[in-house]
């Protein structure tokens, strides 16, 4: 496979930005060599500026769920962009979305939007924190919020600790408010809420955790954490910037059906243009700006381009049995490869739900928190990788990240990823 176009234009790109890449985990630290720089895609394949064709289980991190270029998204974007890009005032594609949203979505009863995931999150802990009068959050190793400074942490040495800053520029007075406990742990929950009592504003949980690998939590355990919540009078959200609209329209809450105080969300609902969403009820988003004392604004929140393409995506994702076709294929996919790891006797899972995957070099039945991952074996998945490229298989450059599967893929490449991962995976245990 030849990347002489990407190599050129990754060593321009380092002139421009930090390592070359606009978000870190692009520039293939993590896999090795150079990263592709992708021309264009179409249905369930991406082309890179050497012109290879690959099968993409990326999917731009998960929005894409009817696949690259989807004609209907991509129409009804060109229509918007013909009326003009941005006009910093409300639009009738704002209503339509949300009621579309709302409509078909019982968890929440009205909406924010924002620009980004991580814009949804930190409006979200602002709004917890204003409702409840309280300023400290509750988090998880192991569960990713985006770069929002509070949520920038990660545990200390202790079962229930205040979070020690995981990157620089992050002062010390935000992560001082920042209690960091184990998933799957509920008796860290409840010491801490003992250590903490009244101080708590908010729980913050990605539901399915799949930002550090896919930790697929119990109902039990997040129904206990419902519980807590409400003993205490402290906020439950549920991040669902990647579960929300994936493992259903109504998410992780509808999935396990548990009702969340609050829900942010990303992804899926910009058809592929960056949109973020919070929710809640009509008596917490009340606390909103101008309704409230809750500040929060944006020049292009609900921008019309970008609604437009939400209203064409989730319309599709609303067609009958869109999610159950999905699941379909990402668990053929997923039990025929672990199926032949098991005839070989590889230590090899792939952990899966709904249309999500994760790839994991281990024989244990579940892995539920971020310290059973099993860092050595990130090396076996830097040859993985490698071995799939060389296929025209795209999975993202870390062991890390989860897969995703898309209306777009077919059968047929379903088939092929099959055979290709299998035969990658005899090339990784003969090493």
């Amino acid at each position: 496979m030849k990347r002489d176009k990407s190599e050129q234009l990754f060593e321009k790109a380092k002139q421009y930005f930090p390592g070359g890449v606009n978000s870190p985990v692009r520039a293939f630290r993590s896999v090795g060599g150079t990263p592709l720089f992708i021309q264009k895609g179409d249905g369930s394949r991406i082309w890179d500026a050497d012109e290879n064709e690959f099968i993409d289980f990326c999917c731009s991190w998960g929005p894409l769920i009817l696949g690259h270029n989807n004609s209907k998204v991509r129409e009804a974007i060109v229509t918007a962009v013909q009326n003009g890009t941005s006009f910093g005032a409300p639009t009738q594609k704002e209503n339509e979305l949300a009621e579309l949203i709302l409509s078909n979505n019982k968890f929440i009863e009205k909406i924010r939007f924002v620009s980004s995931g991580t814009e949804a999150v930190m409006s979200a802990i602002r709004l917890a924190r204003g409702f409840t009068g309280r300023n400290k959050i509750l988090k998880f190793e192991g569960c990713y919020h985006g770069h929002v400074d509070s949520m920038l942490v990660k545990a200390g040495s202790g079962l229930v600790t205040f979070g020690t800053s995981s990157s620089a520029g992050v002062p010390e007075s935000f992560v001082n408010d920042t209690i960091v406990v184990p998933l799957n742990n509920i008796e860290a929950v409840k010491k801490a809420f003992e250590e903490f009592e009244n101080q708590i504003a908010a729980v913050i949980i990605e539901p399915v955790p799949a930002n550090n690998g896919l930790l697929l939590q119990t109902k039990k355990y997040l129904q206990q954490l419902r519980t807590i919540c409400s003993e205490n009078k402290t906020l439950l959200h549920f991040d669902e910037v990647i579960s929300g609209f994936r493992l259903g329209f109504e998410g992780a809450a509808g999935y396990y059906g548990i009702q969340p105080d609050i829900i942010t969300y990303g992804k899926i609902i910009g058809g592929g243009l960056p949109v973020g969403m919070y929710g809640a009820s009509k008596e917490i988003m009340a606390k909103i700006s101008p309704d409230g004392d809750v500040y929060q604004a944006g020049t292009l929140s609900g921008n019309p381009v970008a609604m437009a393409a939400g209203i064409a995506q989730l319309t599709e994702c609303l067609k009958a049995d869109f999610y159950s076709l999905l699941e379909t294929k990402t668990k053929k996919l997923c039990a025929a490869v672990e199926d032949h790891a098991r005839s070989k006797g590889y230590k090899f899972r792939m952990f899966n739900i709904a249309s999500i995957f994760w790839i994991a070099f281990t024989d244990q039945e579940n892995i539920r928190s971020a310290d059973e991952i099993d860092a050595a074996s990130m090396s076996k998945f830097r040859v993985l990788h490698s071995e799939l490229l060389e296929s025209g298989i795209y999975l993202g450059p870390s062991g890390y990240e989860v897969g995703f599967i898309s209306e777009a893929h077919t059968d047929t490449d379903i088939d092929k990823t099959i055979v290709a991962m299998c035969k990658a995976l005899d090339k990784v245990f003969a090493q």
